[in-house]
């Protein structure tokens, strides 16, 4: 990734590679890509890491398939950055029965083995031309460990305190994948995800490495009462009155004690405020600035609005982006091109027959607002 040009692009989470996916998002003017292999089919249980109860080695297979995927995106002059989402010792949560795995924070073995995996990894693969960044682990939580779950209610500086030095010292464990990393690929760019699930509260316990090759990456899906349907349910609009914690979400839409939060543009630059602060504290500079991930329920009233305030913070911050997702193949509530409208018994026929989703895709209000931003760069 070019560390200084602002730079925006999407999320690759399909559950099967796609030979068209990097020539249709070149299409769309998005720029890079967010790729994460997790739920591809692998040689054993976890594709690419082979077993995320005991790392060996590179699954040789695997890596030949991450390859030719890379290949596809380079054939279109498509950027990468390869995502883990899971690591030994912290399989994902989905790909692990719904549980958090927490065992990289406690046990000192799955900690060497992270650092065998991503330096193999990178030896592996820092000649790819399509590859700009390493974004070493998804949403890492070590705050679990304690108990914190929710980042409103955790003093972050006080939590970070309690684990320094320990195996569940984020800080650490960055610092000792960093330096694995660079003892065999010393440029490409690395990303390191904020704790508690990158929220962006949790930057104020990261400490910047002196190396100036890393970027620092949070997620945005707040309002979250908001921005999940299972949660809204048709009940909250932006900008407008929407709970702040979830326990709110759950009252009446009418109390005033969980409607009591307005969220609009302004409510949503102090949200994201703790980022800019620890810029400036640490004088990073906005180029090595991620937003990895940020979306929306594309059913929730109000989210071309919601879309169009962030990417006006962002772009105002000069901080590179990525929506979540283009065309994911397994789930429609993020798949913008659709619309905003309820889905046809016709689009799930095509689904269950592996049919062509093309016919139902389509220009629309809500996909125009991500598409004029990508196409601005």
């Amino acid at each position: 990734m070019n560390l200084t040009i602002h730079i925006a692009g999407a999320n690759y989470f399909n559950q099967t590679p796609s030979d068209n996916w990097f020539t249709e998002a070149k299409a769309a003017g998005i720029e890079f890509a967010r790729v994460a292999p997790d739920k591809w089919k692998g040689e054993q249980r976890d594709f690419l890491i082979g077993n995320a109860d005991a790392f060996t080695a590179i699954s040789t297979k695997d890596l030949k398939t991450l390859r030719e995927v890379f290949d596809q995106a380079q054939r279109v002059n498509m950027k990468v950055v390869l995502t883990l989402l899971s690591l030994p010792g912290s399989r994902w949560r989905q790909n692990n029965q719904d549980q958090d795995d927490l065992r990289l924070w406690k046990q000192k073995e799955y900690r060497e083995q992270a650092c065998r995996c991503w330096k193999s990894l990178a030896k592996e693969l820092k000649d790819h031309p399509a590859i700009v960044g390493y974004n070493v682990l998804n949403e890492p939580h070590p705050e679990l460990l304690s108990g914190e779950e929710d980042y409103r209610e955790i003093d972050f500086q006080a939590w970070y305190g309690a684990v320094k030095d320990t195996l569940a010292d984020l800080n650490s464990f960055y610092s000792e994948l960093v330096g694995a990393i660079r003892e065999v690929d010393g440029s490409t760019p690395i990303v390191l995800d904020t704790g508690l699930y990158a929220t962006p509260w949790a930057i104020s316990y990261l400490a910047p490495l002196e190396d100036k090759q890393v970027l620092y990456s949070f997620h945005m899906y707040e309002p979250y009462a908001y921005t999940t349907r299972r949660i809204n349910q048709g009940r909250f609009t932006f900008p407008g009155p929407i709970p702040l914690k979830l326990e709110d979400a759950k009252k009446d839409a009418s109390s005033s004690s969980a409607l009591s939060f307005v969220w609009n543009l302004d409510s949503l630059k102090h949200f994201l405020k703790p980022i800019s602060d620890w810029q400036q504290q640490h004088q990073i500079s906005s180029s090595r600035i991620l937003v990895g991930e940020f979306g929306c329920d594309r059913t929730s009233t109000g989210a071309e609005a919601y879309f169009a305030s962030l990417i006006q913070i962002f772009d105002s911050l000069n901080w590179h982006w990525a929506f979540y997702c283009f065309r994911e193949d397994r789930w429609e509530g993020m798949d913008y091109e659709l619309g905003s409208e309820k889905i046809s018994d016709e689009y799930w026929n095509a689904v269950g027959q592996g049919a062509s989703l093309a016919p139902f895709r389509k220009d629309n209000p809500l996909f125009d607002v991500i598409k004029q931003n990508l196409r601005k760069f």
